[in-house]
């Protein structure tokens, strides 16, 4: 297969759809998907992607969850995974994110998701589909990876930016969600993962060359290193995707977010 881009189109992946080494990832409701999904795509729980357990079950599974997920789901070195929900991103972000931190490059995010897939009058499959089963030894990468020790040791470092995901009240402390203090880490600039989508039920991503303007605007350029967060890491898994669709090279997400930071008492806070 060619190399496929991180974010592709419904038309283009329609081209491929009989190409054996594509796995597509459906992280839809399980009753969406088993009344409509792209063709051949399997389901997948979006649970899976956390670890499910201590005091942030909202962080990256352990390499052995990891390995068990991905070998029942038959990922291999020679697969191109595509992803989508039904949440307008967040969730196919997160997917993303995950098979990068196990050194899986070849993923792409379908564009506007089911919808857009639909719009473009390609066709639809009801019912299960079932992957064979593979081996896979995860091995995450700490690269995009930040934890609060990092945050902490990075706050003053003027290469390093924190994008803060999440709506504009919980940024500024009006909102609080199952944390003991509101607010934002210290330095953290706001831009909420909506406003990178065309929106009014659009949820394609907007045109790069907005989007770049608007985060240089806000101080957040290629160059630096970047580390995204929300409350959980769910709305920042479409954060980082858009990032590194955007060139952006060096991007962490922190995915104890401030479900961890908010919840800490040596945890820094800006309002």
């Amino acid at each position: 297969m060619t190399q496929l881009p991180l974010v592709i189109e419904a038309a283009e992946l329609a081209r491929h759809l009989d190409d054996p080494s594509l796995l597509i990832l459906d992280l839809s409701r399980a009753d969406s998907y088993r009344q409509a999904h792209v063709p051949h795509a399997v389901h997948l729980d979006p649970a899976r992607l956390l670890c499910g357990q201590g005091p942030v079950p909202n962080k990256l599974p352990s390499a052995e969850q990891l390995s068990a997920l991905f070998s029942e789901l038959g990922l291999g070195p020679e697969r191109h995974v595509v992803v989508y929900d039904d949440q307008m991103g967040p969730l196919a972000g997160r997917m993303i994110w995950t098979l990068h931190c196990v050194g899986h490059q070849r993923c792409s995010f379908l564009d506007g998701q089911l919808p857009a897939w639909q719009q473009a009058g390609l066709p639809l499959e009801a019912g299960i589909n079932t992957p064979t089963p593979s081996h896979f030894e995860a091995r995450p990468d700490p690269r995009y990876l930040a934890d609060v020790d990092y945050i902490l040791e990075h706050l003053n470092s003027p290469g390093v930016k924190i994008w803060d995901a999440r709506g504009l009240d919980e940024y500024r402390g009006e909102k609080v969600v199952n944390a003991k203090k509101g607010g934002h880490i210290p330095g953290a600039v706001w831009y909420e993962w909506t406003d990178t989508l065309i929106g009014s039920g659009d949820s394609r991503l907007r045109p790069a060359g907005e989007l770049l303007a608007e985060l240089a605007s806000r101080g957040l350029t290629p160059e630096q290193e970047i580390i995204t967060h929300c409350q959980t890491h769910r709305r920042s898994g479409l954060t980082y995707l858009v990032a590194r669709h955007l060139g952006f090279e060096r991007v962490r997400c922190y995915d104890g977010s401030w479900f961890e930071w908010g919840n800490r008492d040596d945890t820094p806070v800006e309002t």
